[in-house]
C-alpha cells in the first residue's frame, strides 16, 4: 500500500496534493490542515494542538498527538500510546508504517534551512517562526527520519527532492531520493491498492 507523508519543508511547493488522493492514505504533519484535509494529521507540537482546537478541525478529521496534560480537556484528539516523543514528521512516518505502508513517499522533509534561514511553508503564520529567522536545528528530525527507514526494511521509502534541497547520504537498500518528475512519471503505473 502506498502511503504519502507530507512535512512543511519548502520543497514540497511543487507538489500537488490532491493527486495523491487516489493511490493511497495521506498522512500530513501540523498546519497542513489549514489548506489540506489529510487521512491522518499529525502534530504534536502543544502550540499546534491549541490552534486545531480552537478551529475543531479535530472533531471531524482524524488527529494524532502525543499524550499532554494541556490538553486533557480537548475532545476530539487521537493519543499515541506510547508516545515516541518525536517531531511531527518522524512520528508521521512511524504512524503510516503502523498503518500498514509498504511504500512511503516523503514531502517536505526538507531538514536544513535554505541559506541558514527557516525553511518552512508557514513561516510568518501563526505559531510558526519568522522567514528571516535563523534555520531551526534538524539533527533530531534526520536522525529519527533515518531510525524509521533503517528499522522498517520491508518498506520503501522515496524522499521526494530536487536541487537545492539537501540530500542525506543514507545507503539504505530501501531508500530512495527521487525528483518531482521522477514521481510524476511513475504516477500513471499506479495502482490503488487499499
Amino acid at each position: 500500500m502506498k502511503s504519502f507523508v507530507i512535512g512543511n519543508g519548502r520543497s514540497r511547493l511543487n507538489l500537488k496534493i490532491n493527486q495523491l488522493r487516489k493511490y493511497g492514505k495521506i498522512f500530513g504533519c501540523n498546519a497542513l490542515y489549514r489548506e489540506f484535509e489529510p487521512d491522518y494529521l499529525i502534530a504534536v507540537d502543544p502550540k499546534m494542538i491549541v490552534e486545531i482546537n480552537q478551529s475543531g478541525y479535530q472533531l471531524n478529521h482524524e488527529v494524532w498527538t502525543n499524550p499532554n496534560g494541556k490538553y486533557k480537556n480537548f475532545k476530539g484528539f487521537r493519543y499515541f500510546s506510547p508516545s515516541l516523543g518525536w517531531s511531527s514528521g518522524p512520528t508521521a512516518l512511524d504512524f503510516a508504517v503502523k498503518k500498514g505502508a509498504t511504500e512511503v513517499f516523503i514531502f517536505g522533509f526538507d531538514f536544513q534551512g535554505l541559506n541558514g534561514l527557516l525553511n518552512n511553508v508557514y513561516a510568518d503564520t501563526p505559531n510558526y517562526r519568522k522567514s528571516n529567522d535563523v534555520a531551526t536545528y534538524y539533527g533530531n528530525w534526520e536522525r529519527q527520519t533515518e531510525q524509521i527507514i533503517r528499522s522498517n526494511h520491508r518498506v520503501k521509502f522515496f524522499r521526494v527532492v530536487q536541487e537545492p534541497f539537501y540530500k542525506p547520504d543514507w545507503a539504505y537498500a530501501n531508500f530512495k531520493h527521487m525528483t518531482y518528475e521522477e514521481m510524476y512519471r511513475q504516477m500513471p503505473t499506479w495502482h490503488q491498492i487499499m
